[in-house]
């Protein structure tokens, strides 16, 4: 683009020019036209070079040019403009800077020219700058303004799509600002069932279309859409014909704000739908009921549950893998799994329960079941058992009698417990074998086991075993 900036025309002239370059040598006048331009060009008065200035590295091909006219070093459709450039030099007129493109075996070479006359018009300097960066500059510039026009085309097509979902959706849709209960955008469905003309939502504050009875009501559901992934619905009084409507709240975060994504249907579509006596039973039962998906994640689960694991409400448990609280890490639940896909059930197995940063965790039972089909459910009855174990007199558990009875302990108790009940199990064995080898005699039972009087009367206590009131001679 040609301008006045790219002339002298207007520009302050030196205050001092005789001073600065009447005494101008050659040697220092060559110095300023090569400085003057990446390119040089020495002209006569017909255009004729007479000689070049230039960097060969960054100009192959431009050699030989001495002696060759101008216009025949230039693309055809840039001989117009140099002789322009002449004629406008051979009248002594300001010089403004023009662009002509010289051909290379590598392509268009673009220069931009102005054109000074020297020793009283005999010939002419043609000072020549280098526009292969800034083409490659703009080229870059125009592919980037394109990519940005396709996103900007790309992301109006989008939001043209969404909004004509939004709008025609049939679930009545508002998206509140969290903050201030604002109404952002409402579609077709929502503005209907709230009683409102068609675009008035937005900008009103939703608290103002309900009942006053209801407003407590929607703020604990949008403290609990902020606090929590999954908030339970909750019923409405739209201020307009006194309707009940069930409303649905999810949080989101956008330009650093908050906002909330209202979902309202009628309530009577809910109530249409009666509550089988057996959930609110379950719910009710003292012993920790649970569903949970084939992921083993937690679906639903009953009071008892919800108080064992010491959550608030049984939203933040949604989602949350059982094994975040039952059995010890990696171990227990694979086994339980596996067991009731074996078997189609698991009962009376011992694991532990784990709360907060536990590690050992309480002991508890647990019996389970699996539905059929892909989509499968898991049920899990589960109850504590610490405080029994804790009241059962010293030895009056039952060992295993059998290694089939110990193989059977597996899925219900972890290695190194069956471990210490084999351990005990053998040790009870070899002591009542003794006993009846040597006819009750336990000094000599001690003898043949290798164990002192004590240590045999200390196991035969913990074992159960004999009558400890007197001791043989």
């Amino acid at each position: 683009m040609l301008t006045r900036k790219h002339s002298i025309e207007g520009k302050h002239p030196f205050g001092k020019a005789a001073e600065l370059f009447d005494s101008l040598d050659a040697d220092a006048a060559m110095k300023l036209a090569m400085v003057a331009g990446d390119i040089t060009l020495v002209l006569d008065d017909m255009g004729t070079i007479l000689d070049t200035a230039f960097d060969p590295n960054e100009f192959p091909g431009f050699e030989g040019w001495e002696g060759t006219n101008w216009i025949e070093t230039v693309t055809v459709e840039s001989r117009p403009k140099v002789m322009e450039m002449l004629a406008a030099a051979r009248r002594g007129e300001v010089q403004h800077w023009r662009q002509v493109n010289h051909p290379t075996r590598d392509g268009d070479v673009p220069i931009r020219y102005a054109v000074l006359s020297v020793n009283g018009g005999e010939h002419r300097i043609a000072f020549g700058r280098d526009l292969r960066e800034a083409g490659k500059m703009q080229q870059r510039l125009l592919q980037v303004q394109q990519s940005l026009e396709r996103d900007y085309l790309r992301m109006r097509q989008l939001d043209a799509r969404y909004r004509m979902l939004f709008d025609n959706s049939g679930e009545a849709v508002l998206i509140l600002e969290a903050s201030t209960l604002r109404i952002r955008e409402g579609n077709i469905a929502a503005h209907t069932i709230l009683g409102a003309r068609q675009g008035s939502l937005p900008g009103k504050k939703l608290p103002a279309l309900v009942d006053k009875s209801s407003r407590d009501a929607l703020q604990s559901l949008v403290g609990a859409a902020l606090a929590s992934d999954t908030a339970a619905p909750m019923e409405l009084t739209i201020s307009k014909g006194s309707r009940g409507v069930l409303a649905s709240a999810t949080g989101f975060s956008q330009d650093r704000g908050q906002f909330i994504l209202l979902r309202l249907s009628e309530a009577h579509s809910a109530e249409a739908q009666p509550v089988s006596p057996v959930l609110e039973l379950v719910d009710h039962m003292p012993d920790a009921f649970v569903v949970a998906d084939a992921n083993l994640d937690v679906v639903s689960a009953n009071t008892a549950f919800v108080e064992m694991v010491e959550a608030p409400s049984l939203d933040p448990l949604r989602g949350r893998p059982l094994s975040s609280w039952i059995g010890r890490p990696g171990i227990d639940m694979e086994l339980i799994e596996g067991q009731i896909d074996q078997h189609g059930a698991a009962r009376n197995v011992s694991t532990v329960l784990r709360v907060g940063d536990e590690v050992e965790g309480e002991a508890i039972e647990l019996s389970a079941v699996r539905t059929d089909g892909e989509n499968a459910l898991y049920a899990f009855v589960i109850r504590p058992i610490g405080r029994r174990l804790r009241d059962l007199p010293p030895g009056s558990q039952d060992l295993p009698r059998s290694v089939e009875q110990l193989t059977d302990l597996v899925g219900r108790m972890s290695l190194k417990e069956i471990v210490r009940e084999s351990t005990d199990l053998i040790e009870r064995l070899c002591i009542e074998a003794a006993l009846q080898y040597t006819s009750d005699n336990r000094a000599s039972a001690a003898e043949i086991l290798g164990l002192s009087r004590q240590s045999l009367y200390s196991k035969l206590h913990r074992h159960g075993l004999g009558n400890l009131d007197s001791e043989p001679d």
